[in-house]
């Protein structure tokens, strides 16, 4: 008998390519970004954020990994499973798989559309029919999905990628289902996070003191054992001489975001800086409407 269950599950190398992007284009000495390389085998960007502060760096972060949205399946509807696995510990699998999400603004959030449960506007749907008939266990993989959409299907490496094991069938065993793949953000679910890692680094002379360097022997010398990485050659070095300066605050972030292949790290990084931008707009103008309200 076909059963229905989400997808959630049961918890919860290229060169420098730099360009600059303005955070508010109509303040010129506000927040800019600069990416400096794209590595695409790799699936990473590095770009550096200045003129601004560690709230707002942290706010992209924030942004980047939570609320930029991609393609997941959420809905699983099973009408033949007789592999060992259950039905639910396959639909969070299945909910796992990376879906390539590039053409995500082209559809609706699920919950904002006019339909009464899905329609194409706002997802996709996905099959999988395989049955073993060899005496070998079989892998059934992302591969074996079917998308109705060429821009949404599951995320595969190259041509030699069998794609993420979603369970293995013996002779006779068979699995027969239907997806159904939504638009979302990992604010729901990690599943929606369209990268694997964000991370950034300022001042890496360290000349705010904000990390205490331990020494493997007292009196070695420090800058053999702590070496200065990349993102130091591109600031000067400070004067040994030079007095600490102890209102000084961190104004540029040297970040890297590393992609799951679902979207080009590029655009997620942009589509990032705009969904921050419209939020602060948003306080803006919220602000100003408080502002006329109270005269």
């Amino acid at each position: 008998m076909a059963s229905t269950t989400t997808a959630s599950g049961i918890g919860g190398g290229g060169g420098a390519q730099a360009f600059d992007v303005r955070l508010f284009p109509n303040d010129a000495s506000g927040p800019q970004v600069a990416i400096q390389s794209v590595d695409p085998d790799e699936k990473t960007v590095s770009f550096v954020l200045s003129n601004t502060d560690l709230a707002v760096a942290n706010a992209l972060r924030r942004t980047i990994l939570a609320e930029v949205p991609t393609m997941a399946i959420d809905l699983v509807e099973i009408d033949e499973n007789s592999s060992v696995l259950v039905d639910e510990f396959i639909a969070h699998r299945l909910g796992m798989v990376p879906l390539t999400s590039s053409s995500i603004s082209n559809l609706n959030y699920t919950r904002d559309c006019s339909c009464a449960r899905y329609c194409q506007l706002c997802s996709v749907e996905l099959t999988l029919n395989v049955r073993c008939e060899g005496d070998r266990h079989l892998d059934v993989t992302a591969r074996h999905l079917q998308s109705s959409s060429d821009a949404v299907r599951p995320y595969l490496d190259g041509d030699d990628d069998p794609g993420v094991t979603i369970v293995k069938l013996r002779r006779g065993q068979e699995l027969r289902l239907t997806c159904v793949a939504k638009k979302g953000t990992a604010k729901e679910h990690a599943k929606w996070s369209p990268v694997a890692a964000v991370a950034f680094e300022y001042d890496p002379h360290n000349r705010l003191r904000h990390s205490n360097f331990w020494q493997e022997n007292v009196g070695s010398n420090l800058a053999e054992e702590w070496p200065i990485g990349p993102n130091g050659q591109l600031e000067d070095p400070p004067n040994p001489d030079e007095p600490f300066d102890y209102n000084a605050k961190p104004n540029r972030f040297y970040f890297t975001v590393e992609g799951t292949g679902v979207m080009d790290p590029k655009d997620v990084v942009v589509m990032a800086l705009k969904l921050l931008q419209a939020k602060v707009a948003l306080i803006k103008m919220l602000l100003g409407q408080i502002r006329e309200t109270d005269g």
